[in-house]
């Protein structure tokens, strides 16, 4: 079964950017879509940022051009570069593969 653990989180200044780390276990990380979700308070999970194995990228609308999903298949892990942060993109993020959410990390970004 893949698990998946976020790191990288934490509070920021509006402006400021943030990297979130996402280390999969338990399959062949290279052969494996990864995505982004973040759940704002009040809110219903939403897809941030999603990669194919072979590395395409889809991304929602409020934060292409801002975040960039990556991925270092040697380290068996996905990376969400934020840029630019604003105040809604506060929430918890989770990752996501192979149908398996990580627990989630906080970004709070004040204004």
């Amino acid at each position: 079964q893949v698990q998946l653990v976020e790191s990288g989180g934490g509070p920021v200044q509006a402006g400021e950017s943030l990297k979130l780390a996402c280390e999969v276990t338990g399959y062949t990380f290279s052969a494996l879509a990864v995505a982004w979700y973040r759940q704002r308070e009040g809110s219903q999970r939403e897809l941030v940022a999603h990669q194919y194995a072979t590395g395409k990228s889809t991304y929602r609308e409020d934060v292409e051009g801002r975040f960039t999903i990556s991925r270092d298949n040697a380290k068996n892990t996905a990376y969400l570069q934020m840029t630019k942060l604003k105040s809604e993109d506060t929430g918890v993020y989770f990752c996501w593969s192979l149908g398996q959410y990580g627990q989630g990390i906080q970004v709070t970004v004040s204004p």
